[in-house]
């Protein structure tokens, strides 16, 4: 039995995107821009395929994904590298609990690992204080929404967790790795209007997006760690840390897969070779050992 599969990504052209996960991370497509790459999804939205072009959901048991995962009725986690050329839409995810309800879905909760970032970069990330749906729909209405959101400045290597719940955008000059639930909801507030490939306005989800805003002030959970592997964000849906690889790693996660992915340097897992951009599904129950340099994240379901 196979358990260790080499990724393929189903790629997104969004018109906010760039050509860095082309130029720089060895992703080969003809999509352009290449705005994102889907490194780990089992969601009908762009499915991820192994190197034999089945997709990864076709070769997946419950044996493979392991026994924390029993728990979600569907799987659990969605990876992706996102490159931000331009500023992406300000958008709000539901919860659990509205999504499952209203658009028989799962909610989503995620984290943003920064890969890369031009100087002066940042991300838009909860609100600056406390406000209401009343300030919040007036500041749409006159353009001015990012006035009460937080721009964090960000750097390679820091993590943002961000709940379901918090109205939030990625900057221009971001390269992230976003980790996340197995969802593609978004409720879209502010798009700076802008046209989609169509030449109309793309589709704004205001009445649904005030219904789940947490109108509270942000407070960034950031998780501090001085071990090697760190924890970089951990929730009830996914657990990653980050790797300084330089030499070798072994370990073995007995109740749930672990999702490698390169977002620097080069080596080798297991005997096949890597290099900054990939990623690998290794099953539950399988030792797998890293050889090499560079930085790795290391994603399972806790």
């Amino acid at each position: 039995m196979k358990n260790v599969y080499k990724l393929v990504p189903e790629y997104k052209d969004y018109l906010w995107g760039g050509e860095k996960l082309k130029t720089d991370y060895g992703k080969q497509t003809d999509k352009t821009p290449c705005a994102e790459s889907w490194e780990l999804s089992l969601n009908p939205h762009g499915l991820t395929k192994v190197e034999d072009g089945k997709t990864l959901a076709e070769v997946l048991t419950p044996v493979k994904t392991g026994k924390n995962c029993e728990k979600f009725e569907f799987f659990p986690v969605l990876i992706k590298f996102i490159d931000a050329k331009q500023n992406l839409s300000v958008q709000v995810h539901p919860s659990d609990d509205y999504a499952l309800k209203y658009e028989n879905s799962y909610g989503k909760t995620e984290s943003w690992y920064i890969v890369e970032a031009e100087e002066g970069a940042g991300i838009y990330c909860g609100f600056k204080r406390d406000t209401n749906k009343e300030e919040f729909l007036q500041s749409l209405a006159s353009g001015e929404v990012e006035n009460l959101l937080n721009f964090i400045p960000v750097k390679k290597g820091d993590c943002y967790f961000i709940p379901s719940g918090t109205v939030h955008a990625i900057g221009a000059g971001c390269l992230i790795l976003e980790i996340q639930q197995n969802s593609d909801l978004t409720y879209r507030v502010y798009d700076y209007n802008r046209r989609g490939a169509d030449g109309k306005l793309r589709e704004l989800h205001v009445d649904k997006a005030i219904k789940v805003i947490n109108f509270n002030k942000y407070e960034p959970k950031l998780f501090a760690s001085g071990e090697n592997p760190r924890v970089i964000t951990e929730c009830d849906y996914f657990r990653s840390r980050e790797l300084v690889l330089n030499g070798g790693f072994t370990e073995k996660n007995a109740n749930s897969f672990t999702c490698v992915t390169v977002t620097d340097g080069s080596g080798e897992i297991n005997g096949e070779k890597f290099i900054k951009g990939d990623s690998f599904f290794v099953c539950a129950d399988t030792e797998y050992t890293l050889k090499g340099t560079g930085k790795v994240i290391l994603t399972c379901v806790p």
